[in-house]
């Protein structure tokens, strides 16, 4: 492993982390705590107002003027760099803006659009008269920004791209010629980050301004969620594109486009945080006013259930995004901030963490679309009615598990990610699984029981799910080889059980950094080890049925239930008495009207 002032991208797989490494949400400074107000000062004051027209009417065009009034507020800022009007914000600050606009609906899209995917190319990769030209005015909302990325023939697979350039004769301009699909904020964008490919297989950048002439842009799509959004084809037929607009290197576009991502699939965890917080919002100050059978629904132990179960993933997401943000600051923090090429180098140790990236983006999407489903059905019928919030939420969620690369994409990517670090030799990894699978293979110890700490048996736990998820990792590269890309039921199982260790494991940090801070006793803390506990039974109980379908995948006889008898001994466990912890997580959730922290 390469010698590291903070640990890297996938290597929790191979180490302790202890809770004072771990950055958390009761970590935020005075500033941090100013900039959330900020956000939420813009949705109460600008947003609800206008919540009918851009929901249920679908008023797209209130995108661009409401993007204008959030760069009047600094909100569009945040990613931009101080020389050129930006804050030049720490990734923590960055992912609280990004939770707290979640809570905006569709205007949450077309925030993303302009201040994340749509400015970060120009930030991190553009040249710096680029970076003068555009960069101001994108903070403040006076250029509106579109990624346009994807093609009705090129969705997860982007360098399957057909749109040319072509270099005219003067060798002044590229004619660019082709067609983006799904292009948020494009019905009103003046500047769109174009990809196309120069002499047929040159994936390459371009910045587009739509006053160089022919930019068409399409109808609006009608959308099953984010109806306020706009989503539009745009069409370039013959656009001159001046050579100096060129973005980044000439046939290296796709390192433009996947770190974009990167960034994007952050970004979408953390507002799915958000998501996952609001309909906790929406829907428990309601259980606990409807009555049945002479009761409030709260006092019911399914609901309550429901109630804790969103939670507990909430919690989880919500540990993993600012442990995340936490490392990508403190790796951010070794370069040189004077540096010419810093705005380049600090994408590059973003893209050291696309493992935790992808994780995030899945773990938390699935949260969401659990909060909202579970919401709705604490509802009832009211919850199917446009009246209440959690009907929207609900369809909007829908499009977070599609964003950034589907789910099953950031699936294959997790475990693809890991390998590929071990194999250039930067993470021990395969030597770690095969230690593993010798231990399961081996005589199982029995150390002495000794006095119990805190949180012990879960800290074992989040210890053996890291082993589960190694051993399975491992065995599948040792059996298959260069084949294993191939057996994507594999690594998706494989990519689960990696994602579970990291969640399990950010809570579990979380918990016990606050512990040491304030005591065990304290009811905050008490509700965390409560959602700890819960995501880590539940985890472990899930590690078991994966495990035993990715060996069941990949060995056979002997071996296989060699592996299966070892299998038992990581995921064997005292099992929690969930409706126990359902019942004082719900309790807590009912008191603070929601989330429970």
């Amino acid at each position: 492993m390469s010698q590291q002032t903070y640990p890297t991208g996938g290597e929790f797989l191979l180490r302790a982390a202890a809770p004072a490494e771990v950055f958390t949400p009761e970590d935020f400074d005075e500033n941090q705590r100013m900039i959330a107000q900020a956000a939420r000062d813009f949705i109460q004051q600008k947003i609800e107002p206008r919540r009918e027209e851009i929901e249920y009417k679908g008023d797209t065009a209130l995108g661009g003027p409401l993007l204008k009034e959030a760069g009047a507020m600094g909100l569009l800022a945040v990613d931009v760099p101080e020389r050129f009007g930006g804050m030049g914000a720490d990734k923590a600050t960055v992912m609280i803006i990004s939770e707290l606009i979640s809570r905006s609906g569709s205007f949450a899209v077309q925030h993303g659009a302009q201040a994340g995917i749509g400015t970060l190319p120009i930030v991190y990769f553009g040249t710096e008269a680029q970076k003068a030209r555009y960069l101001p005015r994108l903070a403040t909302g006076e250029l509106l920004t579109a990624y346009a990325l994807t093609e009705p023939g090129s969705g997860s697979d982007a360098l399957a791209a057909r749109t040319t350039a072509t270099l005219n004769p003067a060798g002044t301009h590229y004619l660019l010629n082709g067609v983006k699909q799904y292009i948020s904020n494009a019905g009103f964008a003046d500047l769109f980050i174009v990809f196309a490919k120069i002499d047929g297989d040159k994936f390459t950048g371009f910045i587009v301004e739509k006053s160089f002439g022919g930019v068409v842009i399409g109808a609006e799509e009608k959308k099953m969620g984010i109806k306020g959004s706009s989503t539009c084809q745009v069409i370039l037929e013959d656009c001159p594109v001046p050579v100096a607009n060129v973005l980044g290197e000439v046939g290296k576009g796709h390192h433009i486009a996947f770190n974009i991502l990167n960034v994007g699939r952050f970004k979408l965890g953390a507002s799915s945080v958000g998501g996952c917080k609001l309909a906790l919002e929406w829907s428990v100050p309601y259980t606990t006013q409807r009555e049945q059978f002479g009761a409030p629904i709260s006092s019911f132990g399914l609901i309550r259930a429901k109630i804790a179960d969103v939670a507990a993933a909430a919690f989880a997401a919500e540990s993993m995004v600012y442990r995340t943000a936490g490392l990508l600051d403190r790796a951010i923090a070794t370069l040189d901030k004077g540096a010419p090429d810093y705005d380049l180098q600090s994408i590059l140790k973003v893209e050291e963490f696309s493992i935790e990236c992808s994780m995030i983006k899945i773990f938390a999407t699935e949260a969401m679309a659990l909060a909202a489903e579970e919401g709705v059905q604490m509802l009832g019928g009211y919850g199917y009615c446009q009246e209440y919030g959690l009907e929207r939420l609900y369809r909007d969620e829908r499009i977070n598990r599609i964003f950034e690369g589907t789910n099953e994409i950031n699936r294959l990517l997790v475990p693809g990610l890991l390998l590929r670090k071990a194999l250039k030799g930067e993470l021990p990894l395969l030597q770690a699984a095969q230690k593993v699978a010798e231990e399961l293979m081996g005589v199982p110890e029995f150390a002495a029981p000794g006095e119990p700490g805190y949180l012990e048996a879960e800290t074992k736990l989040v210890a053996n799910l890291k082993k589960t998820a190694l051993a399975a990792l491992g065995i599948a590269a040792r059996t298959f080889g260069d084949r294993l890309k191939d057996q994507q039921e594999v690594l998706a199982d494989c990519a689960d059980l990696v994602i579970a260790a990291y969640a399990c494991e950010s809570a579990l940090l979380r918990t016990q950094k606050q512990a040491a801070r304030t005591g065990a006793d304290p009811a905050g803390v008490a509700v965390m080890a409560d959602l700890t506990a819960l995501c880590v039974n539940d985890a472990v109980e899930q590690a078991a049925a994966l495990g035993r379908r990715a060996l069941a995948n990949t060995l056979a006889g002997d071996e296989l239930r060699t592996m299966l008898a070892g299998l038992r001994r990581l995921t064997k466990h005292d099992p929690a008495p969930r409706a126990k912890l359902h019942d004082r997580i719900a309790a807590a959730a009912i008191a603070a009207g929601g989330y429970p922290l």
